[in-house]
């Protein structure tokens, strides 16, 4: 792949992190619940993390190219979409960052699996496994904060 092309792979994916970040805090500033405001805010430092990350990949490569295997616990995949609005509950909150995290992921390994390049099919694969870890967080926060108090 040319320079010019894995420039525009990186451009796209920081886009989709900067985007994923301005959703979070949008609902941040939209919810009215203090556990709901928190959530949104640390999932948005985590995309503008992965937006840096990529950045620096773009100028300096990985310093670690392993790519770790995260297990799914697979809590959200069979629940409802919540509605976005201001007064969803925590656990709404939860499920909601729940899906679009998975759906990051599969977005990012559908990618992968378009390149044959092996750098870019690792930048994707990589980029899921961190969608995939921040699923996982979540995931185990809502088996500890909800599952365990229903």
């Amino acid at each position: 792949m040319n320079k010019e092309t894995f420039n525009d792979v990186i451009k796209f994916a920081i886009a989709r992190e900067l985007e994923a970040a301005q959703f979070y805090k949008d609902m941040a500033n939209k919810t009215k619940y203090d556990s709901n405001i928190f959530l949104f805010l640390e999932l948005e430092k985590m995309e503008l993390g992965h937006a840096k990350t990529l950045e620096n990949f773009k100028n300096e490569g990985w310093s670690n190219p392993e790519i770790p295997n995260i297990p799914d616990l697979k809590i959200s995949d069979y629940m409802e979409t919540p509605e976005v609005n201001d007064g969803m509950t925590y656990q709404d909150a939860i499920v909601l960052a729940m899906k679009r995290e998975k759906a990051a992921a599969k977005l990012y390994t559908d990618l992968a699996n378009e390149f044959t390049d092996t750098d870019t099919k690792n930048l994707f694969l990589r980029l899921a496994s961190e969608e995939s870890k921040h699923k996982l967080q979540l995931e185990t926060l809502y088996d500890a904060e909800i599952l365990t108090e229903n």
